[in-house]
């Protein structure tokens, strides 16, 4: 046979056509598996999101529910608008009924706060005497005293009576002194002082107030007569750190002290208590705010009487 033709029949050894077997197994294995692979990826490919996933239903801009507020719908639009993602509920405001337990009862709106009394500034100038009367105390002889309340201001004048009582029959009042007494006289009897509450306006006039920071805000005694500013009354003073039933008694304390012959004291040292006979309104001076005469131990609480 002339060389370079070939029988179509192998002459390889049986060693050598077993591996070429192989190698043709192991083709076919290769081919497979990469059109598997490729098969694979496109079928993941199709499934990932593309570029343009901001114009899915979740990132599209979100109108605004009817009941929303407009802060509310105002958020949702911005948060769609920079591709963010939120969960069904986040828009929905806190305490909605979707975020209460199942059963659980629908709170109910809170209470408007209670507004403050009402002070007028000025009244009538015509006064509403206490009916209620008293028994005395104190060891000292008892000063008979009434109680007038300026018609419209809103005081009760029975009501009133009884707290002046109240504070001129404490032991750290004036009473703790066995000098001093009193009783709050009846309807008809003749009377040695008298409290009278009265608006801001109708106090000014009575007190003759002419210092411009002092217009409205002051109490005073004048004559026989204790003038209690309305507004003091029902307010208290910035000055006074402590409640305004305290407030009350240092109004009654000092203008009472006055009745009594006391003059005007002023701190006697910073973290010290204030002289009941102090002016507080106008400032403590490093003392601190008190409203009785004297302490639970029956000291009397002084200061240097101001000149």
């Amino acid at each position: 046979m002339p060389a370079g033709h070939s029988t179509g029949r192998s002459r390889l050894s049986p060693r050598a056509q077993r591996r070429a077997e192989r190698r043709k197994r192991l083709r076919r294995t290769i081919v497979l598996g990469s059109a598997a692979l490729v098969a694979v990826s496109a079928t993941a490919y199709a499934m990932a999101p593309g570029d343009d996933a901001g114009t899915t239903a979740d990132s599209r801009p979100v109108a605004a529910r009817p009941d929303q507020q407009d802060g509310e719908s105002a958020e949702v639009s911005d948060a769609a608008a920079q591709g963010g993602r939120r969960s069904p509920d986040a828009a929905k405001p806190s305490g909605s009924p979707s975020h209460r337990p199942p059963g659980s009862p629908t709170p109910a709106a809170p209470s408007p706060a209670a507004p403050s009394p009402q002070v007028p500034s000025s009244g009538p100038g015509t006064f509403q005497a206490s009916g209620a009367s008293g028994k005395a105390h104190g060891k000292g002889p008892a000063l008979r005293w009434r109680i007038e309340v300026e018609e419209g201001s809103g005081v009760d004048p029975d009501s009133a009576a009884r707290s002046v009582e109240a504070i001129l029959g404490d032991p750290r009042g004036w009473t703790k002194d066995p000098a001093y007494g009193f009783r709050l006289a009846g309807p008809g009897e003749p009377v040695d002082f008298t409290v009278k509450i009265a608006t801001p306006t109708t106090t000014d006039r009575l007190c003759e107030v002419v210092t411009p920071e002092l217009i409205g805000e002051t109490n005073c005694r004048a004559g026989h007569t204790v003038v209690v500013n309305l507004k003091r009354w029902q307010e208290g003073s910035p000055q006074f750190s402590g409640p305004v039933e305290e407030y009350r008694a240092l109004i009654v304390n000092h203008e009472v002290g006055h009745e009594l012959g006391h003059e005007h004291e002023t701190c006697p040292g910073p973290g010290q208590a204030a002289p009941a006979m102090m002016q507080q309104i106008k400032g403590l001076l490093g003392c601190k705010a008190n409203a009785w005469p004297f302490d639970a131990n029956g000291t009397y609480l002084s200061g240097p009487r101001v000149p």
